[in-house]
């Protein structure tokens, strides 16, 4: 098999936790060495060469299988693809290393280095004795800090989702007590529009909040974009819900009120933000 022609002998490339060896055609994590078979090997280091770069489906068949090779490409390359993925912990729908440009081809996306490989001394144990200074962490293309754990990120978005849940089911048991609370201090037809904002955006955030916890539980690829799309009516709801500690300032006092509500206040800014880290 041919290798990628511009892979220079005796260079090592690294990225986040990761060395790729391009002349011996290894790959290692942390210094252990991980399978990686050959025509995955060269997709990855034909990607190396070029970070940050689309290469297309077309180059790469050409790179990697000859004009007489009779061959189903198309299943050839995105198995090979998913293999890459596979030894480096990677995911399609939200790429680390490896993204996909769907109708046009695949681009590196993390931070690479370039070291001679004399530079790293492996012993025959496979083991790589610790760089003097760490590797880059791969870095988020749009937010520009490192990436961080996926799971994490969603666990965190799933609380506060259920987090407003409890407050719209709370304030649905005891919407009897919202109505005197109102009344004591807006008397008439002021607390009566209260009474009705929370009963609508009630019922508006309970199926809101399944939709996005379910989304975020099985990973739903593209919820990362839909949201962004909701993302002003979110903002309007949860700006609404932000004053819901008013509503207990009889119990917990006002100062305590305003600090719940100025923290409720940046909730949906934070959602925001745990969208874009987890679905790029």
């Amino acid at each position: 098999m041919p290798t990628p022609d511009s892979s220079p002998a005796g260079k090592i490339v690294r990225f986040g936790v990761f060395a790729a060896d391009l002349a011996a055609g290894e790959l290692r994590k942390n210094g252990a060495r991980i399978r990686l078979q050959e025509q995955p090997f060269q997709i990855l280091a034909y990607l190396l060469e070029r970070p940050g770069e689309v290469i297309s489906r077309e180059e790469l068949r050409q790179k990697l299988w000859p004009a007489d090779t009779f061959v189903d490409f198309d299943h050839s390359l995105n198995t090979a693809v998913n293999k890459v993925r596979e030894a480096l912990g990677d995911s399609a729908s939200s790429p680390r290393y490896v993204e996909t440009l769907a109708r046009r081809g695949y681009r590196f996306v993390a931070e690479v280095r370039r070291l001679e490989s004399n530079s790293i001394a492996v012993n025959a144990a496979g083991t790589a004795p610790a760089a003097s200074q760490p590797a880059p962490a791969a870095m988020h293309r749009e937010l520009d800090v490192p990436l961080p754990n996926r799971g994490l990120i969603r666990r965190l978005f799933g609380l506060i989702q259920i987090m407003y849940l409890s407050f719209y089911v709370a304030a649905l048991l005891r919407l009897a007590a919202i109505d005197r609370v109102t009344s004591a201090f807006l008397p008439g037809w002021g607390a009566f529009v209260i009474f009705v904002v929370v009963l609508v955006t009630a019922g508006v955030g309970i199926p809101l909040r399944f939709y996005l916890l379910s989304a975020v539980a099985f990973d739903h690829r593209r919820i990362g974009e839909k949201f962004q799309r909701i993302f002003l009516w979110i903002l309007a709801l949860d700006q609404l819900w932000a004053i819901a500690p008013f509503l207990m300032a009889h119990k917990i006092g006002v100062g305590a009120a305003f600090a719940a509500a100025a923290a409720l206040l940046y909730v949906p800014f934070s959602e925001r933000t745990l969208m874009r880290l987890a679905y790029v």
